[in-house]
């Protein structure tokens, strides 16, 4: 039914596109662009762009990045109401810094969940990219966690896995998903900078109000 996706879109570098990659795209940038304006749409849009992109990824045998869209979509509807009763609760959810607990936390589950996806990737699925593959993977689950609680360096575990993630898009001949996140690199940068700014604005107003009484 859905065959259609894997059918050639468009054409890159000399490489055929398929239709579920260019919606991956497009999909794509919307996304991180509502997420750097911290608009809670970019949670329904963000769920569209897992579900393209794990299409694609399952073409080009990047299993564990098709497997982790499924994660994805899970995570996505956490977000969304995560982002929707926090801002129930207090207007709009403010961005904040991992705490010291969290950090230990997230870096431990990170290297666990590196570990053990590259083992699952080398013993049962044999992927061509084990290491690049467990590694992004786990980077990212780690980032779309902090997105979800809008820690402010959520953003800098998505510069390191996009760091990773575009010489290993090339190396797969998937070029436009590689110009995809060449483009969220530099919007993950923007985004730190947008969230770290509204963090000093809120700070700096919550400061007055306390000068003020």
């Amino acid at each position: 039914m859905f065959s259609w996706l894997n059918d050639t879109a468009i054409r890159v570098l000399g490489e055929d596109a398929s239709w579920s990659e260019l919606i991956g795209f497009v999909t794509g940038l919307a996304t991180v662009w509502l997420v750097v304006r911290q608009h809670i749409a970019n949670w329904p849009v963000g769920i569209l762009n897992v579900v393209a992109l794990m299409v694609a990824f399952w073409a080009a045998g990047l299993y564990a990045d098709a497997g982790l869209q499924i994660v994805y979509v899970v995570l996505g509807f956490y977000g969304w109401w995560q982002w929707h009763t926090g801002r129930e609760a207090t207007r709009d959810m403010p961005v904040r810094t991992t705490s010291r607990a969290e950090w230990w936390w997230l870096g431990a589950a990170g290297v666990a969940a590196t570990v053990a996806l590259y083992v699952l990737l080398t013993t049962v699925m044999h992927s061509t990219v084990p290491a690049g593959d467990a590694v992004t993977t786990a980077l990212s689950l780690v980032a779309t966690y902090g997105q979800c609680r809008k820690l402010l360096e959520s953003w800098w575990f998505w510069i390191a896995a996009d760091v990773i993630y575009i010489p290993l898009y090339a190396y797969k001949h998937l070029y436009l998903t590689t110009v995809l996140y060449a483009v969220f690199l530099g919007l993950c940068v923007a985004g730190l900078a947008a969230w770290r700014a509204d963090r000093r604005a809120r700070l700096s107003a919550a400061s007055e109000q306390v000068l003020a009484a």
